[in-house]
């Protein structure tokens, strides 16, 4: 086994910080599966993958006043069973491991299957990954992986020693020659200014605090909700129609959903401000191999005003015109050169609220349906954003033609009532621009009908 012990990266770093300080921002994928999935496959299966994938041999240690990485070759990752009776409750599970921190001086992931009582051969498969060392993209690819080495194991296949993958360097490494060095630190800082510049300038409206509560008593809460394959082709279609894309709907979406929340009267300005998650992979100079496990997401925060004539879909273009010129200019690689500034600057001020809205949609998810006896009949991902209070959050993938979406919140700010009506809202919102033959407009009086133009 490939043994590649080095210290961590600045974003890695604050990736733990969150992790240890906040119980923030590990990534849990959950799957469906139907097949007669045992605890002494899964645990099989997991050992061949952790010989694969070295960073999930790793622990973290603490050596000099810095962070290192430090492969374990005996660790066993912990596995757990549990039962429930009906299939909804894989949310209780979800939401007992997005409030439980790694121990990361042990391990990088723990795991879960869920045994379903009410329906013969059903469970669910829940991982909690360490988002040091990966990303959402890259967790999904890790379920199919070990739903791969299941179906071997389970029909008898001799299994021969698998390679290791080569581990990837800090993110920072991989980024374009311009981010690194004094150049670097010097688009950073200008980036940092021109960000906190707008943010003040722009005085973006959020959903702020229900009740306020310090960073260590916030607790992280889910509510899943799937669009059926007929809606999610139809709002497919209706963003293509309208020259814009998926992510981009959906970002308009939650802000408008949120607008109207906080806007009694809807007959003036809104201002808020959105924060997109993107892949990094397609934009690094160095291929990337897809099953490499890395974090290798980065983020873009932009501003809107919201007016009351604000169409739907002029709002998505925006946010689609907005994201391709900030990509063009770089602000995908300053994001992640400064996100530890902006991480520490959450705790610093824990009664800002960062953003309006966040999404993180990794779009349709292209792995395997079926695994000889093993069928994964849905999959999805959610990050555990105890740290974000008072932000409208969602995860969106596509699977098998279904759009799945986790919200997640923060608790007290945000109660599971106040989420419940935000997400009704948010999912009316999709059902009335793809059903309706409007062009939906932030007030709901003045909406035009295509056949009117």
């Amino acid at each position: 086994m490939m043994i590649d012990n080095r210290k961590l990266g600045r974003l890695e770093q604050a990736m733990e910080t969150l992790n240890s300080r906040a119980k923030t921002w590990n990534i849990l994928t959950i799957s469906r599966i139907k097949g007669p999935l045992s605890e002494e496959t899964l645990r099989r299966a997991i050992d061949i993958v952790q010989c694969r994938q070295p960073r999930l041999n790793s622990r973290i240690v603490r050596s000099k006043n810095s962070l290192y990485f430090q492969n374990e070759v005996t660790t066993k990752i912990a596995l757990r069973v549990v039962s429930k009776l009906e299939a909804q409750q894989w949310q209780e599970v979800v939401d007992e491991e997005m409030n439980q921190e790694i121990d990361s001086s042990k391990g990088l992931w723990r795991i879960v299957l869920v045994d379903i009582l009410s329906e013969k051969h059903l469970s669910y498969l829940i991982t909690t990954v360490h988002h040091a060392i990966a990303d959402g993209l890259s967790c999904i690819r890790l379920h199919s992986e070990i739903l791969n080495y299941c179906h071997k194991i389970a029909s008898g296949e001799v299994i021969n020693p698998v390679a290791s993958l080569t581990p990837l360097p800090p993110i920072e490494e991989l980024l374009p020659e311009w981010t690194k060095g004094l150049k670097g630190k010097i688009s950073s800082i200008r980036f940092f200014l021109r960000l906190a510049f707008q943010k003040i300038r722009h005085r973006p409206k959020t959903l702020g605090f229900e009740k306020y509560a310090p960073i260590a008593q916030r607790r992280c809460n889910i509510i899943h909700r799937q669009l059926d394959p007929e809606l999610t082709q139809q709002f497919v279609n209706r963003c293509h129609q309208e020259n814009t894309t998926v992510n981009s709907a959906l970002c308009a979406a939650m802000m408008f959903t949120v607008a109207r929340k906080i806007t009694k009267v809807n007959r003036k300005d809104v201002r808020v401000n959105c924060l997109s998650y993107l892949d990094l992979r397609r934009h690094l100079e160095l291929e990337i191999n897809d099953e490499q496990m890395a974090i290798l997401a980065s983020s873009i925060m932009e501003f809107y005003t919201i007016q009351p004539n604000t169409s739907f879909w002029e709002l998505a273009r925006q946010v689609k015109q907005k994201l391709e010129a900030r990509t063009k200019q770089g602000d995908i690689f300053n994001m992640m050169l400064i996100a530890k500034h902006l991480i520490n600057f959450c705790f610093l001020q824990p009664k800002e609220v960062a953003a309006t809205v966040s999404v993180s949609n990794i779009g349709k998810v292209n792995i395997p349906k079926v695994y000889g006896a093993f069928e994964l009949e849905e999959i999805s991902f959610a990050g555990s954003h105890s740290l974000y209070a008072g932000m409208f959050i969602t995860h969106a993938s596509t699977f098998q033609g279904k759009m799945l979406l986790n919200f997640v919140f923060s608790e007290p700010s945000i109660s599971k009532n106040m989420m419940e009506d935000l997400i009704n809202n948010f999912m009316s919102c999709i059902f009335d621009v793809c059903n309706l033959n409007l062009n939906l407009c932030f007030t709901y009086d003045m909406c035009i009908s295509y056949s009117d133009k």
